[in-house]
């Protein structure tokens, strides 16, 4: 290491050390929150008690989530919120939550022992850094007469003191250079350690989460099954009920009237085209067969083949993912670019298909008027149920004036055959 790179380096941590100073009272004035929020507990049976509750609790939530945000950007690792979530918007139902959630009561633990790590490792580095340039000062205040001045318990008639007090200046400084980054770190896994959901909590939400993921998915078949039931009883069903009345007439009018017969042969044959067709829609609408035949890559590109709008895919895949997900993928794509085409007023899109880390990502963006939002009902959010059924996640990025850009991932494994590696318009 350089002299240049070394001063850098004790530059960078003694500014770290001034951070920490000035951090310091940020985390004494969590202390008087602890009395303010535990009052309005027995207040709850009067009427204003309820929004003083609500209130005390959003205050320290927000006091602890600053910190839990600035452990998470000095450990390098996200700290999320453990909060509950109330079944529903009612106060008392909120207060309820608040009540009983270990978060909330975890909040007010870590408030003084926050107060506590926050000084030790606010305080401490400066005063070592401050010690040591203090050590090298002392000398110079003895010959200028300061005699009465110690360092240490060692003045300016102790025996070697002008070699010793340097040399414990030396030692402080070493001291403030090892302390200053691990003290920070310190207090930030406090933090976390308070903070961050427990593994119990953890454990229960991951079991809501499922619960709710298998709730929607349970839905999402339900319906499908309704209108593949719907299809069949008002199209396909419907049409051979006619194709066999048909052919019973005819079989009727066959001997007498063999003109009347071969016209209901006529109608017949088309109603059984017709039934074919919409059979095979109905398939298709359940699992394409492009999708089975072809894999992502072609099922992709014949959804932007067909679009109204051109559609530029880009798509690398080492291999194809397991059917199932295949299937969420291939559908998520197809609903993304069907709201691009009712919705978005857009004059172009683009699909973007990569594996990578063990997930599949696929990116729908297009030049549209944005404001899209995943609504109950609507599109996006079915396509969220969709990807949650296989522990996926969905974001939209869709500010008012566009362009909007939908990003989905999916954890799955890919398969050894590489299916594409190629980018395209269509």
């Amino acid at each position: 290491m350089t002299d240049h790179d070394l001063v850098r380096d004790a530059r960078a941590r003694i500014a770290q050390a001034a951070r920490g100073l000035v951090r310091t009272p940020l985390c004494l004035v969590g202390l008087p929150l602890i009395p303010l929020q535990l009052v309005t507990y027995p207040m709850v049976l009067v009427t204003v008690g309820v929004p003083l509750l609500l209130l005390m609790t959003a205050l320290v939530r927000r006091y602890a989530g600053s910190f839990r945000d600035w452990a998470g950007r000095v450990l390098g690792t996200e700290v999320p919120q453990p909060y509950r979530l109330p079944a529903n918007r009612g106060p008392m139902t909120r207060v309820r939550t608040i009540a009983t959630d270990p978060a909330t009561w975890r909040d007010l633990a870590f408030l003084p022992v926050n107060a506590v790590a926050g000084v030790l490792s606010g305080v401490v580095p400066p005063a070592l850094w401050l010690g040591g340039a203090f050590g090298f000062l002392v000398p110079l205040l003895w010959l200028a007469g300061a005699r009465e001045v110690e360092f240490n318990l060692v003045d300016a008639d102790t025996p070697g003191g002008f070699v010793v007090a340097p040399f414990l200046g030396a030692a402080y400084l070493a001291a403030a250079w090892w302390a200053t980054p691990r003290a920070a770190v310190l207090h930030a896994r406090v933090v976390k350690l308070l903070l961050a959901p427990s593994t119990t909590a953890a454990l229960t939400d991951r079991v809501r989460a499922l619960s709710d993921s298998r709730a929607d998915t349970v839905d999402a078949q339900a319906a499908e099954l309704r209108r593949i039931e719907r299809d069949l009883h008002d199209g396909a069903q419907a049409r051979l009920v006619a194709l066999g009345m048909s052919l019973g007439m005819a079989e009727e009018l066959l001997a007498r009237d063999p003109r009347a017969a071969r016209e209901l042969l006529v109608e017949a044959r088309q109603s059984s085209s017709l039934a074919l067709a919409e059979l095979r829609d109905l398939v298709r609408g359940i699992h394409p067969p492009v999708l089975a035949d072809r894999g992502l890559d072609g099922a992709v590109r014949a959804l932007a083949l067909a679009h109204p709008l051109p559609v530029e895919v880009d798509l690398e895949l080492d291999g194809r993912p397991e059917a199932p997900v295949e299937s969420a993928a291939y559908f998520a794509v197809a609903e993304s670019l069907t709201n691009v085409a009712k919705h978005s007023g857009a004059t172009g899109a683009w699909v973007r298909v990569r594996h990578e880390g063990g997930r599949l990502a696929l990116m729908i963006g297009d030049d549209g008027r944005g404001g899209a939002e995943p609504a109950e009902g609507g599109g996006l959010r079915g396509i969220e149920r969709r990807l949650a059924a296989f522990d996926g996640t969905l974001g939209v990025a869709s500010p008012v004036g566009g362009p909007t850009i939908v990003t989905m991932e999916l954890p799955c494994e890919l398969s050894s055959v590489k299916t594409s590696s190629s980018s395209g318009t269509a």
